[in-house]
């Protein structure tokens, strides 16, 4: 247990969470704190004790991030410790039990320094973030220009990107190299134009976890093509609009 003995102006300092506690004045028998925290730290306040469980429990919620169920369960025990100690450390203040709220200040700063302690440990122990690996795209459209256009775009915002100038090509493609990420294909070509080439893919066991996103000026009903994981699993009317293009690229394709 950490046993203080506090001047105004003296400061306690939990840098692992970002709060600061402060003695601002010293009058009688009552003490006037203050507590500065960032904002994903709830500052407990006398006007919010009657709200303190709910407080704390949201802390919990929101900064409960890692995963082990056990480690949360701790950290909202010690919020609730804490909570306990500020409440009986306010009655004590308001009875004159100057020597009481002593000990307990003590117990309230003892909870928090454990839940530093329990932050520091658990981010010590977390996995290392893997590395994102570079999103693969098979970009299939007959129209040389568009092609070129769009895989340069697409390799400027990230992407390995290879080209196929139509369905045929597509799948012979895919049956010859690692498998992509997404395959962004057009629908009116030679030799083998969208919905065939689809279709092509669906009917590949192999090919079953690959994206197949539709850039087209017509309507997935207008051709009978299926959406969602059997068919297409987006469809980009034409003009695209590659900003937006690589924005729902980003969002579909998140990979460590």
């Amino acid at each position: 247990m950490l046993v203080l003995s506090r001047a105004a102006g003296e400061k306690l300092v939990f840098p692992s969470i970002g709060a600061t506690v402060q003695v601002l004045r010293i009058k009688g028998k009552a003490v006037r704190l203050g507590i500065d925290a960032p904002s994903e730290v709830p500052v407990i306040r006398h006007e919010l004790l009657e709200d303190v469980q709910q407080i704390c429990a949201e802390y919990a919620q929101r900064n409960g991030s890692p995963q082990d169920k056990k480690l949360r369960h701790a950290m909202r025990n010690r919020l609730n410790a804490a909570s306990l100690a500020l409440h009986l450390y306010h009655k004590q203040l308001e009875q004159g039990l100057a020597d009481a709220a002593e000990a307990t200040f003590a117990k309230v700063i003892e909870e928090f320094e454990a839940i530093e302690q329990e932050m520091a440990r658990s981010r010590d122990a977390a996995p290392p973030a893997c590395e994102p690996r570079q999103r693969r795209t098979l970009v299939v459209e007959d129209d040389s220009n568009e092609c070129e256009l769009l895989a340069g775009f697409l390799r400027m915002s990230g992407f390995e990107v290879a080209t196929a100038g139509d369905g045929a090509d597509a799948i012979d493609y895919l049956l010859s190299h690692d498998t992509p990420d997404v395959v962004l294909l057009d629908m009116f070509m030679p030799r083998c134009d969208g919905p065939a080439t689809v279709n092509a893919i669906r009917d590949n066991p192999s090919l079953n976890e690959m994206k197949v996103f539709a850039i087209s000026g017509t309507s997935p009903a207008s051709l009978g093509v299926a959406t969602g994981p059997r068919g297409v699993n987006r469809w980009f009317p034409k003009p695209v609009n590659p900003e937006q293009l690589v924005r729902e690229l980003d969002r579909e394709l998140v990979f460590c």
